[in-house]
C-alpha cells in the first residue's frame, strides 16, 4: 500500500518551506493544502490540536507538527536518496547543532529587522543578524554545502529563509550579497538544483506580501496574528509587534 503523505502549509512559511524542500528532494508524492491562517481547516485544528499552527505532516494518519521534527521525520522514514543526516554521530550533532542555531538566531534576529517599531530595536536586530551570518560563512568555509558537497540538514533548514532575504534587505537598508556574498554564493549552488527551486518561492512576492500584510495590519489587528502564524513556530515566543 503507498504511503498517504499531505502537507498543511501555507505558501510563505519559511518553516513549511523547509518540509517541501525535504519532500522534494527525497521524491516523496505528497498532497499539498494550503491553509487560511484566519478560517484554519478542521482538519489542521485536529491535527495539531495542541499549537494550531502549520506546517503539519500528516503521514498514514499519523500527523507530526514543527519542521525541525518533521525534516528529521522525513530521513528516518526516506533515508535514501539525498540523505540529510550523516551516518557519524559526532557530525551529525553538529548538524543538528547549527540547524537549532539557524531556526532560533536566524529566525529571531531576521524578524526583529521587518516588525522592530523603532530604528533602535532595529538597529540591535540588525547588528546580530550580521553576527550571525558571519558565523554561519565560517561554518559554511570553503565546502559546497553545510553537508558538504551535497545539500545536508542545515542547508534544508536555511535555504528558505533566503525567499525572505528581501524582506530582510529592505526593511534593514543591506544586501546580503554585499555583505555576506559567501552565503549568496551557497545559495545560488543550491539553487542549480531543480528539485529545490521547485520547493522554493519568490522573493519579491514574499516581500509584497510582508509590506501588504503591515499596512493591513494597522486596520485590522488579526492580521498581525496571522503574520506570526506564519512566522512562528510553537517553541518560539511571540513577542513582536509592529
Amino acid at each position: 500500500m503507498a504511503d498517504e503523505v499531505t502537507l498543511l502549509d501555507f505558501w510563505a512559511s519559511p518553516f513549511g518551506m523547509r518540509v517541501r524542500l525535504a519532500l522534494s528532494l527525497k521524491g516523496v508524492n505528497y498532497t499539498y493544502r494550503e491553509e487560511d491562517l484566519r478560517n484554519k481547516s478542521p482538519l489542521l485544528l485536529k491535527s495539531n490540536p495542541v499549537h494550531k499552527k502549520i506546517p503539519v505532516l500528516i503521514h498514514n494518519a499519523n500527523p507530526i507538527s514543527e519542521s525541525l521534527i518533521i525534516v528529521q521525520y522525513i530521513e528516518d522514514t526516506w533515508p535514501t536518496p539525498s540523505p540529510l543526516l550523516p551516518t557519524d554521530p559526532y557530525s551529525r550533532a553538529k548538524a543538528r547543532f547549527w540547524a537549532d542555531f539557524v531556526d532560533k538566531k536566524v529566525y529571531d534576529c531576521g524578524r526583529r529587522i521587518w516588525a522592530s517599531k523603532s530604528e533602535g530595536d532595529r538597529d540591535v536586530a540588525k547588528s546580530e543578524f550580521f553576527e550571525c551570518f558571519h558565523l554561519l560563512e565560517s561554518e559554511l568555509g570553503e565546502r559546497r554545502f553545510f553537508g558538504g558537497e551535497e545539500m545536508g540538514f542545515v542547508d534544508v533548514v536555511f535555504l528558505p529563509f533566503w525567499t525572505w532575504f528581501r524582506v530582510y534587505e529592505e526593511f534593514g537598508g543591506f544586501r546580503v550579497g554585499v555583505e555576506f556574498p559567501k552565503v549568496m554564493e551557497w545559495v545560488e549552488r543550491c539553487l542549480e538544483v531543480e528539485k529545490v527551486r521547485e520547493a522554493m518561492v519568490d522573493p519579491e512576492k514574499v516581500y509584497e506580501f510582508v509590506v501588504q500584510m503591515r499596512r493591513k495590519c494597522l486596520a485590522d489587528d488579526t492580521l498581525h496574528d496571522v503574520l506570526l502564524t506564519i512566522t512562528t513556530e510553537p517553541t518560539r515566543k511571540d513577542i513582536y509587534s509592529f
